[in-house]
């Protein structure tokens, strides 16, 4: 007996064991047809949406992007979907019944990062779509794919199941929020609305839509990411009498103190001597090192040539301490981290200005990885500075969550290398993603799902200037926009078979 699932587009027949039922996506073909035929209205949804830039930080397309993100769930199919206020950026909680035994969960985030439209290629709000040398049509704009450019491929996915006349294979609950790139402020406050985490509680585990395919064809599968607390250092005439109130002249730094120095003092004690690795009080008794298994597949990660193309992508020519690629991948998922953003203080334009600053702001975050928390990391970083008298030092914390891990095991990743496995795309799992994303909230209790990122499909520059998704690919290895809308409609009817057994 043999059966398809032909995800990349080339039909690949598969023996079946006897007596074992295959997970297998009903009239696969007539459902690429309506994905095909979608083509160009998920392309300018996907452009719209670009157009309509949510920025927490900058207080940019709130509330607007709450409703628009309302009616893109209406429009997709949900039969209700509705707005959740928090105490910042509010969130959106939709629900779809297919009738279905299995109930899965979506989280989206419809934010994005900054822009300086000056570093860019083309307008950032316009989703340019634009030949990538080598790789097909690209649409560049920002949110392309972090997040819309995945996430609207999977609002695709489930307007073609219906648009094809038939039930989704199970049902969905997707959570929404606005604050994502300001580590997720205030998104606690939405799962724990009783109707939103009731509804949670129902799922086999939530996903994340992403792009995680390689120039190669190859895919990636995560076992979870580091958690993220993002937070500010200020020293100036607002946190202590001995400085100025605003910038004054610099002689004057002969009898009154410098809020900059005092800054990089302050930051001096958060790192060993190296300049890297942490020195808060206690920051290391509670990180989980890596288990063996953990290792094993950091190592079976590893493909020929994957050091070079890495540093050439970053610009560097050395990891530190000149570690070998392997060492550095196990530093790079392992590793919790205390990292500055940015420094701000005084006159920084053409020339000098003679100034004593009357103000120092340093922009950091901390990496957290199992089994370290954000609460933990906070209270640790304040008692350091209380002890070494920084008590004219102001910590403030703008967001933040912990890491979050899951299982091999569980429905999510089984789907997952199910789906590969079957339809011939070779992967390789990572035990956690060195970036974050709230899986936390999912994985965490009171829920304890299982929570983890899925999606075919390119792209690149996430946070950076002239980000992009693959819209039409051409290398039959690599999916476009239409390929990766397909790769959904599967996961959905695998995760659907997987949960039954």
């Amino acid at each position: 007996m043999t059966r398809r699932l032909a995800i990349s587009g080339m039909a690949i027949a598969i023996a079946l064991v006897a007596g074992q039922v295959a997970a297998e996506t009903p009239d696969r073909a007539a459902l690429e047809r309506t994905v095909a035929a979608q083509h160009d209205a998920t392309v300018q949804a996907l452009r719209d949406w670009i157009a309509l830039p949510t920025i927490a930080a900058e207080k940019r397309g709130t509330p607007e992007g709450a409703e628009y993100m309302r009616k893109l769930a209406l429009d997709a199919g949900f039969q209700q979907a509705k707005i959740i206020p928090t105490d910042g950026v509010p969130a959106v909680f939709a629900t779809l019944d297919a009738g279905a035994p299995t109930t899965l969960g979506i989280y989206f985030m419809y934010d994005v990062k900054q822009f300086d439209p000056a570093e860019w290629d083309s307008p950032p709000l316009e989703g340019t779509l634009r030949e990538r040398p080598g790789e097909g049509i690209a649409l560049y704009g920002r949110g392309a794919v972090n997040q819309k450019g995945p996430e609207m491929a999977f609002l695709a996915a489930i307007k073609a199941i219906q648009a094809s006349g038939r039930k989704l294979p199970v049902n969905l609950v997707l959570v929404a929020e606005g604050e994502e790139e300001v580590a997720s402020t205030h998104f606690d406050q939405v799962v724990a609305v009783p109707e939103v985490q009731a509804a949670l509680a129902k799922a086999v585990g939530v996903f994340i839509p992403a792009a995680n395919q390689n120039r190669d064809g190859s895919a990636g599968i995560t076992l979870g990411a580091k958690g993220a607390v993002e937070f500010q250092l200020v020293v100036g005439g607002e946190t202590s009498d001995k400085y100025p109130k605003t910038d004054i002249h610099s002689s004057n730094y002969a009898r009154i103190e410098s809020p900059a120095w005092r800054l990089v003092k302050a930051l001096d004690t958060l790192v060993a001597d190296d300049g890297h690795t942490p020195a808060i009080d206690g920051w290391f008794e509670n990180v989980q090192p890596l288990t063996a298994r953990q290792r094993e597949l950091i190592a079976q990660s590893i493909k020929p040539g994957a050091e070079e193309g890495e540093k050439a992508l970053l610009g560097v020519g050395r990891w530190i301490n000149d570690e070998d690629y392997q060492t550095s991948l196990e530093r790079f998922f392992s590793q919790p981290t205390v990292n500055i953003q940015g420094l701000v203080s005084g006159y920084t334009g053409e020339g000098g200005k003679t100034v004593l600053p009357g103000r120092a702001e340093a922009k950091l975050e901390f990496r957290l990885v199992p089994n370290m928390t954000k609460a933990e990391a906070v209270a640790k970083l304040e008692a350091h500075l209380a002890r070494r008298g920084f008590d004219d030092v102001r910590v403030t914390v703008s967001g933040g969550y912990g890491p979050n891990e899951t299982d091999e095991d569980s429905v999510l990743i089984r789907a997952q290398k199910r789906l590969f496995d079957e339809s011939g795309i070779p992967y390789t799992i990572r035990p956690r993603n060195a970036g974050s994303w709230p899986g936390v909230i999912f994985n965490g209790p009171p829920l304890n799902l299982p929570a983890s990122q899925f999606g075919l499909g390119r792209g690149s520059g996430a946070h950076a200037p002239n980000e992009w998704f693959l819209i039409e690919s051409s290398d039959p290895k690599v999916f476009g926009l239409d390929k990766a809308t397909m790769a959904y409609v599967d996961y959905l009817y695998v995760i659907a078979e997987e949960a039954a057994k």
